[in-house]
């Protein structure tokens, strides 16, 4: 067995993986392959991964490989790969997608999933995996591709429509969704043996239905202290909860990260909202600075450690590889194709988070209905703006980078179509080779 992690200079992402791998009987003795094109950040990867292998037994095989010229032979007969690449990192690309659009007034928090931000990470990384599944049709094309990158409905789109490797796009929102309500609500009592039901797209998944082990529907309860929380007190989830108490329903990703995937919350003529809602703009940069600097004490102890203990995570990764392996059933929250109207009122080819079954034949969407019309509505501003940001990277077409930003819900709800344009044009010119050339004219 082997299994390639691609972007293994994500240290704490590919040790949580890995290391649950390493946890898993069917899996333990695979060879881990690492690529990167950091040495520094592959080198640390390395030695924390095979210190872990250590203390789990030392069954794993780790090996490295260093820069593009390497990649194929680290995916070279991989029965799985795992992609967590970030192009342009924190510094100089996503720091780009924050001030350039604040000169125009235009806020963000996250800016890595929908908006200007989502949108110049989706058309900077789609270059690179289209580069590496080339690869992965030549010498593994039988691997499936566990793509947890980011923005996931823009990639994992791309992935299924226009290359012919096996990819689901996998996200930690939905296995934590309706716990984290519930213990914030008070309502843990009702975590055993409740039964859901999510779907939606990516980060806007819906937790359509929820009932305790009784089957007793809990989400009038949910409701009315969702509400009562909201006018009480300030906190992290607010956007949320306000989605709650306007279209009925909760969804999978974070308050901070929703704020900005519509025209409602972060608003120029409203800046009360900002603090109303407890709204972090700028987050994502905050964030990183403070990752970076984590990582640097964290991995300062951990290198002096011969032996790293780990516990398997809820991670699906491992959990997949798993099933696939041993043929044991289990059930996830996967991001795949639309096709044949899994949900009914969203178009074939955008790209939806749904409850998968996985066996040994692999990954199964299933079919969850229609949506509400409010939240199939809320769910195409950013499919509107997902299609054309795809549609861009596959033609190299100008305009519909255009015509992505200006079908964005937060970015038209704040500029003029021609500041739009501009802006657009200032960050193609900032990320220069970052980027590949677009042309103009139709």
């Amino acid at each position: 067995m082997k299994i390639t992690f691609i972007g293994a200079g994500s240290v704490t992402f590919a040790r949580n993986v890995l290391g649950d791998c390493m946890c898993t009987e069917s899996l333990r003795g695979s060879e881990m392959a690492l690529y990167d094109i950091d040495g520094k950040r592959l080198k640390e990867s390395a030695k924390i991964l095979e210190n872990m292998n250590r203390a789990l037994g030392g069954h794993a095989k780790i090996t490295s490989f260093l820069g593009a010229e390497n990649r194929r032979d680290a995916l070279r007969g991989a029965d799985f790969a795992v992609n967590a690449i970030q192009v342009g990192g924190y510094k100089p690309c996503s720091v780009t997608d924050f001030e350039i659009p604040a000169k125009y007034g235009l806020r963000q928090t996250i800016a890595d999933t929908i908006g200007i931000g989502g949108i110049m990470r989706a058309l900077r990384t789609i270059p690179v995996l289209e580069e590496i599944t080339r690869d992965m049709e030549e010498v593994c094309p039988d691997a499936l591709l566990l793509n947890y990158t980011n923005p996931m409905a823009m990639l994992t789109g791309y992935l299924l429509r226009y290359t012919g490797v096996k990819t689901i796009g996998l996200c930690h929102s939905v296995q934590g969704c309706s716990e984290h309500l519930l213990r914030q609500l008070g309502m843990e009592d009702k975590l055993d043996g409740r039964k859901e039901l999510i779907a939606g797209i990516n980060h806007m998944g819906w937790l359509l239905e929820i009932a305790d082990k009784h089957g007793n529907d809990l989400y009038p309860e949910i409701r009315r202290r969702a509400k009562e929380k909201n006018a009480k007190e300030k906190h992290h989830d607010m956007v949320r909860y306000d989605y709650i108490e306007k279209l009925g329903y909760y969804c999978t990703e974070s308050s901070e990260h929703n704020a900005e995937y519509n025209p409602f919350y972060i608003k120029s003529r409203y800046p009360e909202l900002i603090e109303k809602f407890n709204i972090p703009l700028d987050e994502y940069i905050s964030r990183c600075i403070g990752a970076i600097k984590q990582w640097e004490d964290e991995y300062s102890k951990m290198s002096k450690q011969s032996e790293i203990p780990h516990n398997r995570t809820g991670e699906y990764a491992s959990y997949i590889m798993e099933s696939i392996v041993t043929n044991r059933l289990y059930k996830i929250g996967g991001n795949v194709l639309n096709t044949g109207a899994l949900i009914e009122n969203l178009p074939a080819e955008a790209c939806v988070e749904v409850p998968c079954l996985v066996d040994g034949s692999g990954i199964h969407p299933t079919r969850a209905g229609a949506l509400p019309p409010q939240l199939a509505a809320m769910n195409m501003t950013n499919i509107n703006a997902q299609l054309l940001t795809i549609e861009a990277a596959v033609t190299r077409k100008k305009e519909h980078i255009y015509h992505a930003a200006m079908l964005d819900p937060h970015t038209c709800a704040e500029l003029s179509a021609d500041d739009i344009v501009s802006m657009v044009d200032d960050l193609l010119e900032a990320h220069g080779d970052w980027m590949p050339k677009y042309t103009t004219g139709y």
